[in-house]
């Protein structure tokens, strides 16, 4: 620290005994970056979306809406293909995932909730589901969950006929 002395008309500092050290101006460094009041620029703002995949035996379908509900894309395997014993297979419910993807995409969805639905009565997915999923993934779609949302009966409703049954 320097010394002060004083005289009547003025204050005045002693040269010091330290030698200075130069300080850095940051305040007009014009290569460097402000972290403090914004993320980077490359991370986009996370847009979800809900990817419903219906798996049957016969067909797949992709259908995919914002939180809301809204449709945004929704292709099936005839859409796809015009041979109704392809409309199941994997390599097509490949196909279907992906155009449904790029028309997602466009319309700002980047993140997937992904809820897989088979046919009730089999009670399993159908053989394109899984590859639907890995086709989203590829896609670029980050996958937040995955749910297999596919329904099965608890006991349905009563049998005609009564307690007995039908007497024929």
């Amino acid at each position: 620290m320097p010394e002060k002395t004083e005289t009547p008309d003025k204050v005045t500092e002693a040269p010091s005994k330290e030698p200075e050290t130069p300080t850095k101006d940051l305040s007009d460094n014009k290569g460097s970056k402000d972290y403090s009041d914004n993320k980077s620029s490359s991370s986009k703002e996370e847009r979800p979306g809900i990817a419903h995949i219906y798996s049957s035996g016969n067909n797949t379908i992709v259908h995919i809406t914002d939180l809301a509900g809204n449709t945004l894309s929704r292709v099936s395997g005839g859409m796809i293909t015009k041979h109704s014993r392809l409309k199941a297979n994997p390599t097509n419910a490949m196909f279907v995932a992906k155009q449904a993807a790029e028309r997602a995409k466009d319309l700002g969805i980047n993140s997937l909730y992904v809820r897989m639905k088979g046919k009730t009565d089999i009670g399993s997915l159908g053989p394109g589901a899984h590859a639907a999923v890995k086709s989203l993934g590829k896609e670029g779609f980050k996958i937040i969950s995955i749910v297999e949302v596919t329904k099965f009966p608890r006991g349905g409703p009563k049998k005609k006929g009564g307690r007995r049954g039908r007497r024929v």
